[in-house]
C-alpha cells in the first residue's frame, strides 16, 4: 500500500514545466533555525530544494532531519542520501522514516570520499553503491520489498527518485555508462555537477539524446554562481569534473563587482539552457549563498513559480 501524497516536483516535471531546484547545506551544529531560514529564502522561488548529506564528507546536521525542517518551513525537500555512511539496514530504515515524515524526493549518491572531510580516519561503509541504492529505493516503492526480498507489509516508501552525474568527468564513456545504469535502475530525474563550459555541455547532451536517455529521465543541469575569480580558479584546479573556460575566469577578473558578474553569468546560462531540448529545468547550487537564488530566478524570468 502506498500513500497517495505525491511529490510536487514530480507533478511539475510531468506537466512539462521548466522547474527550478535549489540546494541547502545544513549547518555543522544543531541549530534548526539555519535550515529554516534558508528554506524560507528559497520558498516561492524554487520548486524544491536538495538537502545535502554531509557534503564534502564533513559532519553536518542530517539530511533527513533537515528535510523535515524544510517541510515545516513550507518548502519541498529533495533528501540526498549517500552510501558512504550507511549499510543497507540503515539505508532502508532511513527511507522508511523519511517517507513517514512526508519526504517524497530522494537523490541517491556515492558521497565525497571521507579522506577529504573532517574525519579522514573514518571508514567508508559503501555496503551498496549508488546504482544499487537507486534500485533499492525503486524496489521498496514499486515492488514493496526490502533488499533481502522480504515484503513490506503496509505503507511503502514510494519516492520520486533522482541521481547525479558529472558531464565532464573522465573517462567520458564510463560516466555515460554509469548514467545509463542509474536511469535503468530507477532514477527519474538527474541533477548534474555545475557546468560552465556550455559548448562542451551541449556535446554531452547530444550524446545523452543519442542514447535515448533524455526520453527516460528529466535532466536538471547544475549551475553555481561564482563569487570571485579566486573561487573560479580553485574549482577549476581542485574539483574533479568541473571545467571553467579561461574566458569566464578572465571575465570575472575584469569585473568591477565579481559577485554581480557571477550572477549575470548564471542568468545567461539559464536563458541558453531554456532553449535546449532535453532539458527540464535547472538546479542552482549556491551553498552558503542561498540568499542570491531569488535574485537569479527573477532575473532569469523564472518567477513566479507554478502553484
Amino acid at each position: 500500500m502506498a500513500s497517495n501524497v505525491r511529490s510536487n516536483l514530480e507533478r511539475l516535471l510531468k506537466k512539462g514545466h521548466f522547474v527550478v531546484t535549489g540546494e541547502i547545506g545544513p549547518p555543522k551544529n544543531a541549530d534548526a533555525g539555519v535550515v529554516i531560514r534558508k528554506a524560507k529564502a528559497l520558498r516561492g522561488y524554487c520548486d524544491a530544494a536538495s538537502i545535502t548529506d554531509n557534503q564534502t564528507a564533513v559532519v553536518r546536521m542530517s539530511s533527513l532531519v533537515s528535510s523535515l525542517h524544510v517541510i515545516n518551513a513550507g518548502m519541498e525537500p529533495i533528501m540526498q542520501m549517500t552510501v558512504r555512511d550507511r549499510n543497507r539496514i540503515a539505508i532502508q530504515s532511513d527511507l522508511l522514516g523519511a517517507y513517514s515524515l512526508g519526504i517524497r524526493n530522494v537523490v541517491c549518491m556515492s558521497g565525497d570520499h571521507q579522506s577529504i572531510g573532517n574525519h579522514p580516519e573514518s571508514i567508508g561503509v559503501n555496503d551498496l553503491d549508488s546504482i544499487q541504492l537507486i534500485k533499492t529505493v525503486r524496489d521498496m516503492g514499486e515492488k514493496a520489498c526490502f533488499v533481502n526480498g522480504e515484503t513490506i507489509d503496509g505503507v511503502v516508501p514510494d519516492f520520486f527518485t533522482g541521481a547525479v552525474t558529472s558531464p565532464f568527468l573522465e573517462p567520458f564513456d564510463l560516466t555515460l555508462l554509469r548514467l545509463e545504469k542509474k536511469i535503468y535502475a530507477g532514477a527519474y530525474f538527474i541533477q548534474t555537477q555545475c557546468i560552465y563550459d556550455i559548448q562542451r555541455f551541449k556535446k554531452w547532451l547530444q550524446r545523452v539524446k543519442d542514447m535515448g536517455l533524455s526520453e527516460k529521465a528529466y535532466f536538471l543541469p547544475g549551475l553555481m554562481p561564482l563569487k570571485s575569480p579566486r573561487v573560479a580558479r580553485y574549482m577549476q584546479d581542485n574539483i574533479p569534473g568541473i571545467e571553467i573556460p579561461e574566458a569566464i575566469i578572465r571575465r570575472m577578473e575584469r569585473a568591477a563587482d565579481p559577485a554581480k558578474e557571477g550572477v549575470k553569468l548564471v542568468v545567461e546560462q539559464i536563458q541558453w539552457l531554456k532553449s535546449l531540448s532535453g532539458i527540464s529545468g535547472v538546479h542552482i547550487m549556491a551553498v552558503g549563498w542561498e540568499e542570491i537564488i531569488p535574485e537569479i530566478v527573477c532575473k532569469a524570468g523564472l518567477s513566479p513559480r507554478p502553484e
